[in-house]
């Protein structure tokens, strides 16, 4: 019996930093897998790097304000369907693999953070009654929007 892929995904992982409450979200690649043995797994990558799953402490990423780490909860996943289909699922047959589709090779990667950030929400209220300070929505969008091109995506 060989490995064997179950499913596969992408998923949303969205964190809160219990120390300063700022919030993000990473996307992650996901394979559901099963192994010679009969035993689940899952395999986590991001920008085809393996990571630990973001769902525990020891994948959790560091928070981009002050550096500390929170685990994640999943947010939103999209299933990629997994070869080779139905009968009737569309699929062209590939005649030269050395020159098909000879771009893909060059095409920049889609790097996990290329999308935009959910809403910012505040802080919960200090012991003094007073909520905290932060930045707005707007200005957390416009400064990852800046990121991102910074990256070449």
């Amino acid at each position: 019996m060989s490995t064997l892929i179950i499913e596969l995904a992408l998923e949303r992982a969205e964190f809160t930093c219990g120390h300063c409450w700022h919030q993000w979200s990473i996307d992650y690649d996901v394979q559901h897998y099963r192994d010679s043995e009969g035993r689940d797994w899952e395999y986590f990558s991001r920008d085809g790097i393996a990571v630990d799953s973001p769902y525990t402490p020891a994948g959790a990423p560091p928070c981009p304000e002050c550096g500390r780490r929170w685990v994640g909860r999943c947010a939103a996943r999209r299933l990629i369907p997994t070869p080779p289909g139905a009968l009737d699922t569309p699929r062209q047959p590939i005649m030269d693999a050395a020159g098909h589709r000879p771009e893909r090779h060059g095409a920049p990667l889609l790097a996990a953070r290329a999308h935009l950030q959910p809403e910012q929400i505040g802080p919960p209220a200090s012991g003094a009654g007073e909520p905290r300070a932060m930045e707005t929505a707007s200005s957390v969008r416009k400064g990852e929007q800046q990121a991102v091109a910074g990256e070449g995506v």
